[in-house]
């Protein structure tokens, strides 16, 4: 594969939720239990961590709008 594609997908990994083991583009199971693709296994191994950050990130966000969108 060519371009900024081909590149992604290249060396590609998933997270799978419920086996908890990283897999690899060619033997990828059911996009349904998946997170990814991460360009590397270790990305893919931290998938449920960073997931839980970026989660927690995006509610103190929502949080902190909704607190600053509040009639005085």
């Amino acid at each position: 594969m060519r371009g900024s594609l081909g590149c992604l997908l290249m060396g590609a990994f998933y997270f799978n939720t419920s086996t908890g083991q990283v897999e690899e583009l060619e033997k990828k199971s059911q996009s349904k239990d998946l997170l990814g693709p991460y360009p590397t296994r270790e990305a893919a191994a931290d998938a449920l961590r960073s997931a839980r950050e970026r989660t927690e990130s995006w509610d103190a966000e929502e949080r902190e709008w909704r607190e600053g969108d509040q009639p005085s």
